[in-house]
């Protein structure tokens, strides 16, 4: 196994002294890259922390718990990795620490194995377990990589079937033991472990201490609710955990374990579980097919398989075996290089092919959840975390709620000891303060727009599967989109062909051009119906011939003659090309049909064959928006046999071809796809084409659709890499007029070619952002050009979507922020996003449900911000005159106008059409902080305002619990009992109703429609839930209910005795009878409440406006 670790420098701090330690990089370049540092367990460090974890209560360990680099370097001692027991890893991507303890396992003895063979065996190899895979670590340096599989030269993967008995079954046991069980297995967690995880959240815990101390202030309804609700939230997350869990494990364990044929040796044959398999193992893939227990690359045969379960494509895809010669053959296996050779885990084999009675073989390279299904089951359950802005802004705005609830309980503090509070009060109410300015229900609160948008888009057939991401496609302002079957139809229509030479006399019907159209393709049929690419169907259709049965080796194909294949090279997106040898019945040789890319075709093609006029005819149908493919043939010697033509590799073949001419095909641009393109271009979101097709195919396109605009002039870049001591160089031309020299252009785009963006990458990196910046076209780029040009522009800043349909998108659609795969199934893999309608018009419907969901997530955290500071607020002014709010005052608070209006306000469905400007995609920033502090200081001013006018009416006078009780002694129905806590007076009253309209208010002003969203007063239950809350606090204020104003303490126990007879009967006259214990508040002072209250309102929206 190749060394995966290579050292990078990482400073770490021991004995108080910074030193410079060697850190590892494990997995270089794949998704779960991690940094890896070495530990031992050091004793005295231990007893500190467990004399830390007595004295604060287990608060030390839970924080450990969820900070596991402070919990490993609170614990243990840095080490090297050879001498480690305990490792700190860190992954690159949204840099999450973890700790995993390393285990050592024993080699099984081996026999058989001497010299050379036993180089890379060890006694003992030590490693750890990652995220469902594991990564063994070398045994001298403790170095490794997650256990991928073979990395072996083709060669000696062709050699194995015939080394079998020899080499392989020596090891069979310590591959096992390497390697692991073949077996994609969902262990459903049981409920106490879920439970246990769920409850150790930091919110969870927040909660717990919160209802303590609640519980402690005699607050029990409140805090009964809020068991409730947490109760409740919790059995709902274990309950969907559960139920994810159970789904997922029933559609893994479906089709993952079954009985394989296992090859030892060249003929024997032994049944096996697919468990059981191992790399290196070499297997018989059956006649009828089988659904792939791993991955496996083919040896010898021909497989036709669906693939639809990986990428989305619903076409079959032609599989075939693996090269052993030339260039080809001496490479080291690669999944993505050799994936036209592989047959991947959970792939549906349709059909194989083989010759005289051989079986189709291939050999297991992968197991496990190292294979591709394997890999799509970890990513689901352990998804890559999602870095946006938001969500970093949302942790340090909360970090400022931290602070400023630091102050309230520096001033709670203070306040109680010059008021001379008991110690034990003091401390409840420091710590009450904390819990009101922290709001509790912010993380759910922010979510469920994000749940409310993923419903919309489910409604209009997009399916996600990366919820997250939705708040990201509102921040889209570049979208890359595919050509072919995105913004051109799939199907091509046959337009014409041009023979590169008439033969005189020759019958097109029966000439080696028609030939080649009907043989050089990857058709299949599969019960009795075509299957394949939309293109192939086309061209074979065109010919009038027909498919046969499959015979030995091949299908025959039936006109004036037939023709069997022989061996097929499916076409490769690298490459640029596809072809097939074939043998015409009746004669001893064999042919070689070629087809592809007009300027790949060309260079493979002897120089007399090709027309000197080729460019200039390629050229005219491409401008026009043909797409053109190019035919060659060749003529093998007649000495190549069937299995001599089985071990040359395509090099050899596609070599001194016989140019054949070219085929047009016309590709329509879908009519969705110039008013999508307008709409994106009047929202100020960039568009781009990326494709493997010609370039002057792939402008005339972008021209058609309005992509580059008529008044535009395109620059085509070319780009030479250095060759004979010549420098690498770059040319500028017109697509106009070639030969003009460009030197400056105010209204252009450039045009690049795959070939071109890897030269200007390598050799002009300085010059790559300036050309990114104002290119519109990328032609002839290979898959893993698309996905390096997404990280390229991820790289200057640009929040990128890309569109997609084939398999040869996957990559730039998974590395995409936002990546969109027009497939009919309704949740493929490819990509966070899948859509079921065919063309690019969901591209706009998710970029509008992305900016309604930013902006209702901007929306929600400033309402929960401003509650938390409004009710913050309140209970500071109301501590110093020694009260608080009541316990049912809070649970209305919470309950009825917080929980309902955070929830409804986040209904507001998405504006119809999409505005030039984006939505803020920052918290930290001025527009929004300037909103927030804004009201604020309104809120506050209010409060304090009512707070001061009440103290200076006339009837005012400050209540004491001890208050002479002489004049109620004269109205002995009255309840004489008294409240510690002083709840009932006349500012608890006044800031309680002041406080309720501001969070009505701010709800109101913060709630907005256009041009984002829907307007507020569309949003019927937020409509509704606001004019009952309104209507509801204005009645219990101007026209009080007895109970209702029981029931919120929003009364005055011994105001009776400090009333005069006069202001009693006042009271009596306007509150009713003395015993309903209402608040004798003269009804001028509940208008002038009423006044504030507009007042307030009106303010904070001229303030937001």
């Amino acid at each position: 196994m190749s060394d995966a670790l290579r050292g990078e420098d990482a400073r770490c701090c021991t004995s108080g002294k910074m030193k410079m330690r060697q850190g590892k990089i494990i997995n270089r370049g794949l998704e779960d890259e991690m940094e890896v540092w070495g530990y031992q367990l050091c004793l005295w460090k231990i007893v500190l922390v467990g004399v830390g974890a007595v004295c604060s209560g287990g608060l030390l360990l839970l924080l450990l718990y969820w900070l596991p680099e402070w919990g490993v370097k609170g614990t243990c001692t840095p080490t090297s990795l050879k001498e480690a027991h305990t490792l700190l890893l860190r992954t690159t991507v949204g840099t999450q620490w973890r700790q995993k303890d390393l285990f050592i396992s024993a080699c099984p003895a081996l026999s058989g194995c001497s010299g050379t063979e036993c180089l890379c065996i060890s006694q003992r190899f030590g490693g750890f377990e990652g995220e469902l895979c594991q990564h063994p670590l070398r045994p001298q340096l403790r170095t490794g990589q997650n256990t991928a599989g073979l990395q072996v030269p083709l060669w000696f993967i062709v050699f194995l079937p015939r080394a079998h008995i020899k080499v392989v079954n020596p090891f069979k046991l310590l591959r096992a033991l390497f390697f692991g069980e073949n077996e994609i297995a969902v262990r459903v967690p049981s409920l106490f472990k879920l439970l246990i995880k769920e409850v150790l959240n930091p919110f969870y815990i927040f909660q717990f201490f919160s209802v303590i101390l609640w519980s402690a202030e005699d607050y029990y309804y409140y805090a009964s609710a809020i068991v409730f609700m947490s109760v409740i939230s919790i059995a709902t997350s274990l309950y969907t955990i559960k139920k994810q869990y159970v789904m997922l494990r029933d559609m893994v364990a479906a089709h993952s374990v079954l009985r394989v044929s296992v090859c030892r040796g060249n003929q024997e044959m032994e049944q096996a579980m697919s468990t059981e398999l191992v790399p290196g193992d070499v297997i018989a893939i059956p006649a009828n097919g089988m659904v792939m227990p791993c991955d496996a690359v083919l040896l010898q045969g021909t497989c036709i398989v669906n693939e639809s379960m990986l990428t989305g494509e619903s076409v079959p895809v032609t599989k075939t075996s693996l090269p052993s010669a030339g260039e080809e053959g001496a490479q080291s296996y690669d999944k993505e290089e050799h994936k036209r050779h592989t047959l991947f885990c959970g792939t549906l084999v349709i059909q194989t092919r083989f010759y005289s009675g051989e079986l189709v073989k291939a050999v297991v390279v992968r197991t496990g959840f190292s294979t591709e299904k394997g890999q799509l089951v970890r990513s689901i359950l352990h998804p890559k975390p999602t870095d946006f802005k938001l969500y970093r802004d949302a942790y340090l705005f909360l970090l400022c709620l931290v602070g400023v609830a630091a102050i309230g309980f520096i001033y709670t503090i203070a306040l109680s000891i010059m008021s001379k509070v008991p110690a034990q009060t003091i401390i409840i109410e420091s710590l009450d303060i904390i819990t009101i300015t922290v709001p509790p229900a912010l993380p759910a609160a922010m979510t469920v727009g994000i749940v409310y948008a993923q419903r919309r888009l489910k409604r209009v057939g997009i399916f996600c599967i990366s919820p997250q991401r939705i708040n990201m496609c509102g921040q889209l302002n570049l979208v890359c989109f595919d050509k072919t079957g995105t913004l051109t139809e799939d199907g091509l229509d046959l337009w014409g062909v041009h023979r590169a030479f008439d033969v005189t006399g020759e019958n097109l019907v029966n000439s080696t051009f028609v030939a080649c159209m009907a043989s050089c393709h990857s058709l299949t049929k599969i019960e009795g119906e075509l299957s394949g690419d939309p293109l192939d169907l086309k061209m074979f259709n065109a010919t009038g011939w027909i498919i046969g049965s499959i015979i030995k080796a091949f299908p025959f194909y039936f006109q004036t003659g037939e023709i069997g294949i022989v061996r097929q090279f499916p076409f490769s997106s690298a490459l640029q090309r596809m072809s097939v040898v074939v043998r015409k019945l009746g004669e001893k040789h064999m042919d070689a049909y070629l087809k592809g890319a007009p300027e790949v075709i060309a260079s493979l093609c002897k120089q007399h064959t090709v027309p000197q006029s080729f460019s200039e005819t390629l050229e005219s149908y491409t401008r026009q928006g043909f797409r053109v493919i190019a035919l060659a043939h060749r003529q093998l010697e007649s000495k190549l046999s069937w299995h001599r033509i089985q071990t040359l590799s395509r090099d050899v073949i596609e070599t001194n071809m016989e140019f054949l001419g070219l085929i047009i095909m016309q590709n329509k641009i879908k009519e969705e796809t110039a008013g999508v393109l307008y709409q994106l271009r009047q929202a100020n979101i960039r568009t781009l084409m990326v494709t493997g097709d010609n370039m002057l195919t792939a402008i005339s396109v972008a021209r058609d659709c309005g992509m580059v605009q008529t008044h535009e002039r395109v620059i085509i870049v070319d780009a030479v890499p250095p060759r004979d001591f010549q420098p690498a160089s770059i040319t500028w031309r017109y697509t106009e007029n070639p030969r003009d020299v460009i030197d400056q252009e105010p209204s252009f785009h450039f045009a690049v070619s795959g070939k071109a963006f890897a030269v200007i990458t390598e050799h002009f990196p300085q010059l790559l952002q300036k050309l990114l910046l104002r290119a519109a076209v990328f032609a002839r780029m290979t898959p893993d050009q698309k996905t390096q040009l997404v990280e390229v522009m991820q790289g200057i800043d640009y929040i990128v979507g890309m569109c997609g349909d084939g398999a040869n998108d996957c990559g730039a659609l998974k590395r995409a922020h936002s990546g969109i795969s027009l497939s009919e199934l309704e949740a493929s893999v490819a990509s966070p996003f899948t859509s079921t309608t065919p063309n690019i018009s969901c591209v706009p419907t998710l970029i509008r449900e992305g900016r309604a969901a930013l902006i209702t997530s901007f929306c929600v955290f400033k309402f929960m911000a401003l509650y938390s500071i409004i009710q913050y607020i309140s209970v500071t002014l109301l501590y110093w005159v020694s009260t608080n709010l009541g316990d049912f005052q809070f649970l209305f608070i919470d309950m009825a106008i917080i929980l309902i209006i955070a929830f409804t306000m986040s209904l507001n469905p998405a504006w119809e059409e999409l505005v030039w400007r984006r939505p803020p995609s920052s918290l930290i920033s001025g527009p929004l902080l300037c909103s927030v502090l804004t009201q604020i200081i309104a809120c506050l001013g209010f409060q304090v305002l009512a707070f001061l006018l009440v103290q200076q009416q006339s009837w005012y006078e400050i209540w004491t619990p001890h208050a002479c009780n002489a004049f109620s002694s004269n109205f002995s129905h009255v309840d004489n009992t008294t409240s510690p806590k002083n709840i009932k007076n006349y500012e608890n009253t006044s800031l309680f109703y002041v406080s309720s309209f501001q969070y009505l208010a701010v709800a109101v002003i913060f709630s907005k429609g256009k041009p984002f969203r829907q307007p507020s007063y569309k949003n019927w239950p937020f409509l509704l839930s606001c004019v009952a809350l309104y209507a509801f606090l204005f009645a219990i204020m101007l026209h009080p209910v007895p109970a209702i104003d029981n029931f919120l303490e929003v009364n005055l126990e011994a105001l009776l005795s400090l009333c005069t007879c006069a202001s009693v009967r006042c009271c009596v006259h306007s509150c009713g009878s003395a015993s309903s214990q209402i608040v004798c508040v003269p009804h001028d002072w509940r208008v002038t409440l009423a006044i504030i209250i507009a007042a307030n309102a009106a303010v904070s929206f001229l303030l937001e406006v």
